[in-house]
């Protein structure tokens, strides 16, 4: 998951703007959906059924992934994403190159930009959104009420943890791997410091903005009490002896109390419906009596 940056220069494209208008009212929506988190949203609504094809990060729920593939978010293909003959097309501002979304304004192909931040609010302003364009407002109005008592629930844990342990906010080192040896880790303006913010956490990694390159001088210095990465981190370098086997983190407070924890990575950095689920399960690693009985 990278860092999100808004796509500048593309005219008309709306950014959470007026709705794009689908084809006629008695033909069934052909939607595009590009972006994880908006094909789960999508889902939520109840509104799969239009959906014709999604992006490589729409993994969940695993129905998702039986649909027609158009690529990766960041590099779209117009052609690929033409020949659906799509009615609509919703993406994030993540979603790119900026020339294959000129191709599609050109085209007249209607396409939702809606925003894309690290935000509990912003979940629910997609929701929303989405429920406008697909005809799906009263299912959009369940699911909000649904999520913020699920956030208010999850708060409410967090709350309890923290007058029973009365201890700082721990200092959480997010490192994740594309390949053995290759760690990066999660500096400023990043989902995966939202979710630590979120979840009672401090970052351990300050003074980096974005992903960045793991080195085990900024692991060791970094000196994290708990080590998050995702499960398809520890599944490629093999657990957490395998991670902790990366860059220096045996030898940070972390490693050396063999505290490490993962989660799904659409789960724990995708901002769709499950955020309030994602930061419940975050807030029992962080917190839990587990990793306070190994503090």
């Amino acid at each position: 998951m990278l860092r999100r940056r808004p796509l500048l220069g593309l005219g008309g494209l709306a950014l959470l703007g007026p709705a794009a208008a689908l084809a006629s009212p008695a033909a069934a929506p052909r939607v595009v959906s590009i972006g994880g988190a908006l094909t789960e949203l999508i889902y939520a609504l109840g509104a799969e059924q239009y959906l014709v094809g999604v992006d490589s990060t729409s993994l969940f729920p695993a129905a998702a992934q039986r649909l027609r593939q158009v690529g990766y978010a960041r590099t779209l293909a117009a052609e690929g994403l033409l020949a659906l003959s799509p009615s609509l097309i919703v993406a994030t501002e993540e979603a790119g190159p900026p020339a294959v979304l000129r191709q599609l304004e050109a085209a007249r192909v209607p396409l939702q930009l809606l925003r894309s931040d690290y935000r509990f609010e912003g979940v629910l302003a997609r929701a929303e959104r989405l429920g406008s364009l697909l005809g799906r407002e009263a299912q959009a109005r369940a699911l909000r009420s649904r999520l913020q008592a699920e956030w208010a629930q999850a708060q409410t844990e967090l709350a309890r943890f923290r007058a029973a342990q009365g201890a700082a906010a721990p200092r959480v080192l997010f490192v994740m791997a594309h390949a053995p040896g290759q760690l990066r880790a999660a500096g400023q303006d990043t989902g995966a410091e939202a979710m630590l913010a979120y979840a009672g956490a401090r970052n351990a990694l300050q003074g980096a903005q974005g992903y960045k390159a793991l080195s085990p001088e900024a692991a060791i210095a970094a000196a994290p009490d708990f080590i998050l990465s995702t499960q398809q981190s520890l599944d490629l370098l093999g657990g957490s002896a395998g991670l902790l086997r990366q860059n220096g983190l045996a030898q940070t407070p972390a490693g050396q109390a063999g505290r490490v924890a993962a989660m799904d990575a659409l789960e724990l950095l995708g901002f769709g419906p499950r955020l309030p689920q994602a930061l419940s399960r975050l807030i029992t690693l962080i917190h839990g009596p587990a990793a306070a009985a190994r503090a």
